[in-house]
């Protein structure tokens, strides 16, 4: 090889480490970590919450342009107990916001989260009411998340370990998917949901949901349907499919929920019907949620009665070191009085003795 040519090689390879060290330094610069660690602080605090990371967010190229996140604290504004904490986190940004676009975020990533039930309770009965006869904001969700090695606790005691969570964005008329797995009592769940949105003003409608559920290969729940939600109680949705069970055989499941109106709250009818099982519940969610609540709050009757009305006849329940059999339930207003309840009949007096 001349001398001519390795200079000129030489001065090519030199031109194109340049090129190359110049596009990364003004990507670099395009990231600006500050500019989207003060978004996320700042819709954090619109939302009544803290935001803090352990050390300022650093960016990367490779894959794809992204900034790391480590140590993750949200609380509720003045709380002392945090609503999630997590190791590290990234957030994926599409090129077109590195060259001047809009600040978008393609997708979330949560390594190892943690998030108290509790805390997160008592921001979300925070919240300012809506007021009345606004119209809802209906979420346009188009920052796909993933979150692996995740948990919820309440207090000390964990209800899900070992939580992978992967879901897309929320679009108009795009498919939305969400797979979600974890560990309760050390089964392992699955979940698989899918369904088409569609946003129109105010209203959010889910066509051609498909909600597939599993318990390690011993119980499946499949479900078809639609739901309607207009902001607040007033919702709606019919899904109807199939319980297996490998030891108490198949069953036919159907869930409606209708929404609240001035005389009734938003209300879940459940059918149950299968071998030596059946159920004819109607549930009110929200009351059934503050019932849950409560159960772990010593201040709290311990005893208190779930609401809900309707019938279940159940052969088995085993759950623990707990064996039930032959359980019937009734509750509403077909339930028979008891007996201390009913009125008294008076005895004829007795004949007096000589």
């Amino acid at each position: 090889m001349s001398r001519r040519l390795r200079l000129i090689l030489l001065t090519l390879g030199g031109l194109g480490l340049a090129l190359v060290l110049t596009a990364v330094i003004a990507v670099y610069l395009l990231l600006q970590p500050e500019r989207f660690t003060a978004m996320l602080q700042t819709q954090a605090e619109a939302a009544g919450l803290e935001l803090n990371l352990a050390s300022p967010a650093s960016p990367t190229l490779f894959p794809r342009p992204a900034l790391d996140l480590s140590g993750i604290t949200l609380s509720a504004e003045g709380a002392n107990v945090p609503i999630l904490l997590a190791a590290r986190g990234q957030l994926a940004l599409p090129w077109r916001t590195l060259l001047g676009g809009p600040t978008v975020i393609s997708q979330l990533q949560i390594d190892s989260p943690r998030v108290d039930l509790d805390a997160l309770q008592a921001w979300l009965s925070a919240l300012p009411a809506q007021p009345a006869g606004r119209p809802p904001n209906i979420p346009r969700i188009e920052t796909g998340v993933s979150i692996t090695h995740g948990s919820l606790v309440r207090g000390n005691a964990v209800l899900l370990d070992n939580v992978s969570l992967d879901a897309g964005n929320l679009i108009s008329d795009e498919p939305f998917p969400l797979n979600l797995s974890a560990t309760v009592g050390g089964v392992p769940w699955r979940l698989r949901l899918s369904a088409t949105p569609r946003i129109e003003g105010n209203i959010l409608q889910l066509n051609a949901i498909a909600l597939h559920l599993s318990q390690d290969g011993t119980t499946t729940l499949a479900l078809e349907g639609s739901a309607h939600w207009h902001g607040a109680a007033d919702a709606s949705a019919r899904l109807v499919g199939k319980l297996d069970h490998a030891d108490a055989g198949q069953y036919d499941i159907s869930l409606v929920l209708t929404p609240a109106d001035q005389d009734n709250p938003l209300l879940l009818a459940l059918k149950l019907d299968g071998p030596d099982n059946h159920a004819d519940l109607r549930l009110p969610p929200l009351a059934l949620a503050r019932w849950w609540s409560r159960l772990g709050d010593p201040q709290q009757p311990q005893l208190a009665v779930p609401p809900g009305s309707g019938s279940a006849q159940i052969a088995t329940i085993d759950t623990g070191s707990v064996h039930i059999e032959g359980l019937t339930l009734q509750a509403g207003d077909s339930v028979p009085a008891p007996a201390s309840s009913a009125p008294a009949t008076a005895k004829p007096a007795g004949t007096p003795r000589p």
